[in-house]
């Protein structure tokens, strides 16, 4: 979470914004986004450019010396964050206006890619010189602090904070999914390098972006080093959608910034007919709008076939069985109710999963872990398309602790069960003897039928009671009493002191 120096930058940033005439926050939110990724483009061609001279591979920085705008030749570096932050703020005006942003809008060659689509009704709104020398000089204080901070995190953190800015990020139940729980289902699911990763509901690309940074860190040789598996990479492992424009060129930015040249990130209805996906995707990794309900005549026929209602979340969980392959795996976030909810709706969907597919981990997670913008009480379900079943036992895990104090401020704290949760989870085998009193435990699924298919881990987990001994009734009163003799002798003392004055 963004706390103190940093914070404090962020807010000036947004006061300097409210003070120059932006004041709608999701305006705001883009025009940072889009200097962000300026900033960022200097940055990431840099680091490429180091990575190729090391590798020894031939490299074309995209601030070529000689860069074609239209119908004008311009030297390139002038398009660098490094070099037009320091020109006056007239001239930085010019170039941001009339080089930077045509720039940034045609820099994808694949006129069909995410990129393209979403950046080319982008608009710079910042309306005068002195307001966008102010903001370049703000964003270059916060890079500085963002760079001083050692958590790997900070940036995405920075953006969750500047999108819990939008008074409307609540709207239709999103709410930002926090950058460690995220992590934390990436690393259970430990995607492998030829994985076709779908988030149907996708936002900034939170968890696409998160599955990229683990394949670079754990499986660089394999992807990158191998043509083929790099090409699957950069333009067929990801795929995200989503109905908001803003968030959707948000996300499409934020993959091309972390190196992936060519993300399917497309405006869908992931609910509606519109949504043809079958069997397409090896791994589902989602945090789905708990909006409430729909409008039937809106939702995909084939999934109310399997689960008729008009609840998202049930809905989002039948289109993840329909959109993933046979052996293909989902970690998602639900409501608690969707785990012991009553409707047919909750048990027929909760029945599909666990008796004709596998269902492996159910992990209660505390209602803080989605503060200030929520407080609702969520869990992860981890489960593999099998069409034969497969459910033999069941994983629970009781988190408490995330790293972050459970109020509103979400302060870093100590105590954090996401390690033990990735541990433990990668070696079910050996939780066969954990007792119901502890965090984790299995369960077999004929308990979990005879229940209702009921997942709450409330159901399963016992509590241990510890005797508690206390001293004879007498032994009490006569305490009480004693207690009583030295009150009377206090207050004939103070009645005294008062007389006296």
């Amino acid at each position: 979470m963004i706390t103190g120096e940093l914070k404090n930058k962020i807010d000036g940033l947004w006061d300097i914004f409210a003070a120059g005439g932006l004041v709608n926050p999701l305006d705001v939110v883009e025009q940072i986004t889009y200097l962000m990724f300026i900033h960022d483009l200097d940055d990431s061609d840099n680091r490429r450019a180091k990575e190729s001279e090391m590798l020894g591979l031939p490299f074309q920085s995209i601030f070529q010396d000689e860069l074609k705008l239209g119908d004008r030749v311009i030297d390139g570096k002038q398009l660098k964050w490094s070099v037009f932050h320091d020109y006056p703020a007239d001239r930085m005006y010019s170039v941001m206006q009339e080089w930077v942003f045509p720039f940034i809008k045609t820099l994808h060659a694949d006129k069909n890619s995410a990129y393209s689509k979403y950046m080319d009704d982008a608009i710079f709104k910042l309306p005068t010189p002195l307001l966008l020398s102010k903001v370049v000089d703000s964003l270059d204080g916060i890079y500085q602090k963002m760079s001083e901070e050692q958590s790997a995190d900070v940036r995405g953190d920075v953006y969750e904070y500047l999108l819990s800015k939008i008074s409307t990020s609540g709207r239709n139940g999103q709410f930002r999914t926090p950058r460690h729980i995220i992590r934390m289902m990436v690393e259970m699911m430990d995607p492998s390098a030829d994985e076709i990763i779908c988030d149907p509901a996708c936002g900034t690309s939170g968890f696409l972006v998160a599955s990229g940074e683990y394949l670079k860190e754990t499986k660089k040789e394999e992807i990158f080093f191998d043509r083929q598996k790099k090409d699957h990479y950069m333009n067929h492992m990801f795929y995200g959608f989503d109905m908001d424009r803003t968030m959707l060129r948000i996300g499409a930015m934020n993959m091309m910034t972390h190196g992936i040249d060519n993300p399917c990130i497309e405006y869908r209805d992931s609910l509606s007919d519109q949504n043809t996906d079958k069997a397409k995707y090896t791994l589902v990794l989602a945090n789905p709008p708990f909006k409430g309900s729909l409008d039937n005549d809106s939702v995909s026929a084939d999934l109310l076939k399997v689960c008729k209602t008009k609840k998202t979340e049930l809905l989002f969980l039948t289109l993840f069985l329909r959109i993933l392959k046979v052996g293909g795996r989902c970690a998602c976030i639900v409501p608690d109710g969707v785990l012991f909810g009553g409707s047919t709706a909750h048990k027929s969907i909760r029945k599909e999963i666990i008796e004709n597919h596998r269902l492996e981990a159910v992990i209660s997670m505390p209602s803080g872990v989605f503060k200030p913008y929520a407080g609702v009480s969520t869990a992860i379900l981890v489960f593999t398309k099998t069409e034969h079943g497969g459910t033999d036992k069941v994983w629970f895990y009781d988190m408490t602790a995330d790293g972050f104090s459970l109020d509103d401020k979400r302060t870093s704290v100590d105590a954090s069960d996401i390690p033990d949760i990735i541990e433990r989870f990668k070696n079910r085998d050996k939780e066969e003897d954990r007792k119901r009193t502890e965090k984790s435990f299995l369960v077999p699924v004929k308990e979990i039928i005879d229940n209702e298919y009921d997942l709450s881990i409330n159901k399963y987990k016992e509590t241990e009671y510890v005797p508690v001994e206390y001293p004879p009734t007498s032994e009490i009163l006569a305490n009480l009493r004693t207690l009583e003799e030295e009150i009377g002798k206090e207050m004939n003392e103070l009645e005294k002191l008062l007389a006296n004055e």
